[in-house]
């Protein structure tokens, strides 16, 4: 279907690829893995790129005849109803149908008909429904213009869109950073039934493990594919690298057994011919070499010395909302004791945030009451956040405002660094950071004032497998409440021992874990006839 040949990618003096190469046959669900910044989403453009204008050397080649679909952009506001973008990303049954209104040539028509009658047609609307619904968009949403809808949700349209039109090579770039629980959990269950291809890029270890049939690794600028999922090809390179360093032990063995002889009988005539043997031997020796790990950067929330008493915080018989014209939630009583671990879960628009938002002050009750110690400090990560990091300015910018006024230099550099931030990217403009040094920055800025309280709302989003980890340790390791919103079932299942559900107006404790509101989720799916 795909093959990668000999590819190799510069972005100036920077190696992304040096001669790497891999196949990937019909039919296979492959989960493109590796490090914020290794080059994934750059794998997926060159591959995009180098099938629309094809070239006799092209290190990429697809299938003659083979369509490939990406979602390139949000889908772009306008008069135009979601259901109708949906449908016309079928390019030839959007043409077929134009065609059919204008054709006069009855020949042609009994051609367009049974090509329309081939490519299941008639049925378009229906599946192009299930898709959107699958993916939360309620049935009164199909008729309503793009342009009503948020950048957000324009984005799943988009996704929708291209799971649609069914490609022989779906690609996709990160799509449940766009998604909820709820439609994470109908898209894993999507690809597995998908007819075709796929080559996603993925930090979700879960939908890694339960959608994709090999993994496709990028590490060290080379390619390599393995089958199964994360916790396989995860399993299968500790083997490999267990196995090179006990090569490695055995080869310097060898080695300085070899040079040991050279040493000692070098000078000694009657032994020259058999040293010399012997350093020949050494010169011939590959060296194994064993690819060394990168480190990721924990993550470090300090934990407050002014403990307060239970509960932390109490919402009693609240109301919550953006006026009175948009009360979302209502009869809201709910409390926070220190060492909590709460996940919030609930579909899209259901009021997850303006749930949070509410705790965190950062919206005004409608009624009711919130009782918290004065003293009580809390942490607030929101992806709304990184459009409040300021352009222009550095990361150490960023950390000396944070900090007491008249912190010294060295201590400014010490709490970057302690980020993620070593002194060769203290200095980096915010434009310039990826979206996981963005997410670090902001998780490190919110930790400073060491609150009593975590509040993060999709904090993951652009962290690659190994940093959620590092985040699932410091979160287990802090010593305050920490309430979850994440779509991330992987972090959420190692962090929280409490759920709350948010759904019609209320939020409540839920009674089960996460693979009982994932059941249940795609047992709803089922019976709506969307799975």
């Amino acid at each position: 279907m795909l093959t990668i040949s000999n590819l190799d990618y510069r972005i100036g003096a920077r190696a992304l690829f040096e001669n790497a190469s891999a196949q990937i046959a019909p039919g296979w669900k492959v989960g493109l893995i590796g490090r914020n910044g290794t080059g994934k989403s750059t794998l997926l453009q060159l591959i995009r790129e180098e099938i629309e204008h094809p070239s006799p050397d092209s290190p990429i080649r697809l299938n003659k005849g083979a369509r490939m679909g990406w979602v390139a952009q949000e889908v772009e506001p306008s008069d135009d109803t979601i259901l109708d973008v949906v449908l016309a990303t079928d390019a030839e049954r959007h043409a077929l149908m134009q065609e059919s209104e204008t054709a006069l040539d009855p020949d042609r028509i009994g051609e367009i008909h049974m090509r329309l009658a081939d490519i299941d047609a008639w049925s378009a609307e229906a599946r192009a429904a299930e898709v959107l619904t699958g993916l939360g968009f309620a049935d009164a949403d199909l008729s309503r213009p793009t342009r009503e809808f948020s950048g957000g949700w324009r984005m799943r349209a988009a996704i929708a869109g291209v799971l649609f039109a069914q490609p022989d090579l779906l690609l996709l770039d990160e799509p449940t950073n766009y998604l909820d629980l709820e439609g994470a959990a109908w898209l894993e269950t999507y690809l597995r039934k998908y007819p075709h291809t796929v080559l996603i890029v993925s930090h979700d270890r879960e939908m890694l493990n339960r959608s994709v049939t090999h993994t496709l690794a990028l590490e060290h600028r080379q390619l390599s594919i393995t089958p199964g999922g994360y916790d396989a090809w995860l399993r299968l390179r500790a083997a490999r690298t267990a196995l090179l360093e006990s090569e490695r032990a055995k080869q310097e063995a060898d080695r300085a057994h070899l040079q040991a002889f050279v040493d000692r009988f070098r000078a000694k005539a009657s032994k020259a011919r058999q040293a010399q043997s012997r350093v020949k031997k050494l010169e011939k020796m590959q060296e194994i070499s064993v690819p060394l790990a990168e480190r990721t950067t924990p993550f470090v929330f300090p934990n407050s010395k002014d403990k307060l008493s239970p509960p932390l915080l109490q919402l009693r018989d609240a109301a919550l909302g953006y006026g009175e014209d948009a009360v979302i939630l209502t009869g809201i009583d709910l409390r926070l004791d220190p060492e909590d671990r709460i996940a919030i879960i609930g579909a899209n628009g259901q009021g997850k945030t303006t749930l949070v938002k509410s705790i965190a002050e950062r919206l005004a009750l409608l009624s009711g009451e919130r009782v918290a110690p004065r003293a009580l400090r809390i942490g607030y990560f929101s992806q709304d956040q990184m459009d409040e990091l300021r352009p222009g300015e550095t990361v150490l910018d960023h950390v000396r405002d944070a900090l007491p006024e008249g912190a010294p230099p060295s201590r400014q550099r010490a709490a970057a660094a302690a980020m993620g931030f070593p002194h060769e990217k203290v200095e980096t403009a915010i434009e310039n950071l990826s979206g996981g040094e963005k997410v670090r920055l902001l998780l490190g800025l919110m930790a400073i004032d060491k609150p009593h309280i975590l509040i993060l709302d999709e904090p993951t989003s652009h962290l690659d497998i190994d940093s959620r980890e590092a985040l699932i340790y410091a979160l287990n390791d802090f010593e305050g409440a920490v309430v979850l919103i994440t779509h991330d079932v992987y972090l959420a299942e190692g962090t929280a021992d409490q759920l709350w559900l948010v759904k019609d107006g209320r939020a409540t404790r839920y009674d089960g874990d996460l693979n009982d509101y994932r059941k249940l989720v795609l047992q709803a799916d089922r019976s709506a006839g969307r799975a």
